[in-house]
């Protein structure tokens, strides 16, 4: 004889306590499928930074140890974005990271999701235009190439033209003065914030490796009077 239980079927709480279950279930292969994404274009984009970092050494090698030159004091053909191109091949496929939400106007107009570091390329000078300070432009001269930053990933805001090439860091006195340059919470799995605190973003150095650093980690280094695009001095 079967049970009063067995013949009333599943009740009302076991269906909703099911349907939480499998909501649950759902949300977190959701989660999965978003993060897994997040990671393959990150790992895409770490390895077109690799390549340009190639590149970035190779014309280094070629001119007298000095990195290429941006927009900030050349014409649209003397940016980095088209005088590296002999050293990188298909630079087309490396220029664009997959997760600019812009990428696809930036290769249609032959530019970069990716960006310059100033110190890299323009030399300090006072308001007389005289150098002023130590000057990074030179790739064999960098005190702690491992811990000095050439690439950064473009800020969403900055126009898909050629003279979106390079950051302004010795500006960079403020969160929201970085937020103009750069894109720090590029590679993010779920929503970001209007900060722009949540999720990291791949790092360019001059040594050539490419490293990840949180979005939140890098604000606070901004506010705590560290710029991180200054190359460090000797320890």
């Amino acid at each position: 004889m079967n049970s009063p239980r067995s013949s009333q079927g599943f009740t009302l709480i076991e269906l909703l306590v099911t349907a939480a279950i499998v909501a649950l279930l759902a949300a977190g292969l959701v989660g999965g499928v978003r993060y897994g994404i997040s990671m393959a274009r990150r790992a895409a984009c770490a390895k077109n930074m690799h390549q340009i970092g190639v590149g970035l050494t190779g014309f280094a090698m070629d001119h007298d140890g000095y990195f290429p030159l941006t927009t900030h004091t050349e014409s649209a053909e003397g940016s980095w974005i088209n005088t590296l191109q002999p050293y990188v091949g298909a630079i087309d496929q490396l220029l664009i990271c997959p997760s600019d939400p812009q990428g696809d106007e930036r290769r249609k107009n032959g530019v970069s999701s990716y960006v310059l570091n100033e110190f890299m390329a323009v030399a300090g000078r006072d308001p007389f235009g005289q150098a002023s300070g130590p000057s990074f432009t030179h790739l064999p001269s960098l005190p702690q190439p491992n811990k000095t930053i050439t690439v950064f990933i473009g800020a969403d805001s900055l126009s898909p033209s050629i003279s979106s090439d390079h950051t302004h860091s010795r500006n960079w006195s403020s969160w929201s003065n970085v937020l103009d340059d750069i894109q720090p919470d590029r590679h993010h799995a779920g929503e970001t914030n209007a900060e722009h605190t949540k999720g990291s973003a791949n790092y360019l150095f001059a040594d050539g490796h490419v490293a990840s650093i949180e979005a939140l980690e890098f604000k606070r280094r901004i506010e705590s009077g560290e710029n991180p695009a200054f190359p460090p001095s000797d320890p």
